[in-house]
């Protein structure tokens, strides 16, 4: 995205209200755990999660790429908010993709105006499907739908009100994709222990007991499952990157304030603020074009998972050099440099997690290595939501 597409009235309504409602709030949400709820529906009323919906979906007709820029603005302030407003337009993503009709209509245009607040659980099947933990959701057929037991340690953005989308394992076989209402009967929320940051997300452990999914409630059935992940796993992976993306512009404007009374020592420092400008300006660009592709449905994902790794590394490296900058002060709690560290490193573990992201890299790059070798057409030997399938 252009400098003069972001200055458009659309981004500027945001902008402002970035300014005035979630940036005299950023500490309370990082040190007391505040869920930003209000800014959250107020965004979705400017059209803050639906950049890449259509406006017959409730959303403002742009691009992933445009919703990845609303989330590096929102970054550029709150890392923790950043996420929020990932995991809500994740939600649309899913609901857009979805190939039932049911699901979409009961869900897509609440979800992407921000009148119904959700989020987007599938870390564990995420991890799951890359061989990394079991399921921890299992599903069990019925007329008319599905009934689901199990547990979720942590699932964000969710709450009294909120919907959740979550997947399981079938007893017959294979994986469903669904989203389930706070209210559904057997659904039980349960605190999680204190994290050091992202407090303020409404992170919570969902607990299933015998809760029916009705068919009108499922995203992907059994037989849908695998292309459907497929459609959905790019702009599920790029959109990822706004949260990066802010939290780097965050750690650059502490790096030129520092250097206005220290720049004649922070000299010495590795990295200079010029230096992680032009590395951030290089994967905006690359996201932007994957971020184009993804929206048409025809991007290779083994770039996608290279551009999430480096963004992670990107933003461990800039909060890092953004307490070097600021020094002493740096080290305060009530300076942002120490919460933009936590915040970074919430990036590089998120899943996917960056030690998840190199495995999976490494294994779509093994694989197409023998199948060369083999004289085989490249295809994946996995069943993964992160190789291509």
């Amino acid at each position: 995205m252009s400098q003069a597409d972001s200055a458009t009235p659309f981004f500027q309504a945001i902008a402002e209200q970035i300014r005035t409602e979630l940036a005299p709030i950023t500490q309370a949400i990082d040190q007391k755990g505040l869920y930003p709820g209000d800014f959250m529906h107020h965004l979705g009323a400017l059209g803050g999660f639906g950049a890449a919906l259509s406006a017959s979906e409730g959303g403002s007709g742009l691009s992933l790429a445009e919703q990845i820029e609303i989330t590096t603005q929102v970054g550029r302030e709150c890392g923790s908010t950043a996420f929020l407003v990932w995991c809500q337009s994740s939600c649309g993503w899913y609901l857009k993709h979805s190939p039932n009709t049911p699901v979409r209509e009961r869900y897509l245009e609440q979800v992407a105006r921000g009148e119904l607040l959700a989020g987007t659980g599938m870390s564990n099947a995420v991890k799951h499907l890359a061989g990394i933990e079991k399921i921890h959701l299992r599903a069990q057929r019925e007329d008319g739908g599905y009934v689901v037991n199990g547990s979720l340690p942590w699932v964000s953005n969710v709450g009294d009100g909120h919907l959740a989308i979550v997947a399981a394992s079938v007893e017959d076989g294979g994986y469903i994709m669904f989203a389930v209402p706070s209210t559904s009967e057997g659904l039980e929320t349960r605190a999680c222990l204190e994290f050091s940051g992202l407090e303020g997300t409404q992170t919570l452990n969902l607990r299933f007991r015998n809760v029916h999914v009705p068919d009108e409630d499922v995203l992907a059935h059994p037989e849908q499952f695998a292309a459907y992940v497929k459609r959905i796993k790019p702009g599920f992976v790029l959109g990822q990157t706004g949260m990066g993306f802010g939290i780097v512009e965050g750690c650059l404007a502490i790096m030129r304030e520092s250097n206005a009374s220290t720049g004649h020592v922070n000299i010495f420092l590795d990295d200079q603020e010029a230096d992680l400008a032009a590395q951030l300006a290089a994967l905006k660009t690359q996201a932007a074009v994957l971020a184009r592709q993804a929206q048409a449905g025809g991007t290779p994902i083994l770039p996608v998972l290279k551009l999430r790794a480096a963004v992670s590394e990107l933003t461990l490296k800039a909060a890092n050099s953004a307490v070097l900058h600021a020094g002493a002060k740096g080290y305060l709690m009530l300076h942002p440099a120490q919460r933009r560290l936590r915040e970074a490193v919430f990036v590089a573990i998120v899943t996917p997690a960056l030690k998840h992201l190199r495995k999976e890299i490494h294994d779509i790059e093994q694989a197409a290595h023998e199948q060369h070798d083999a004289g085989l057409p490249a295809q994946s030997t996995r069943y993964s939501l992160f190789a291509n399938q």
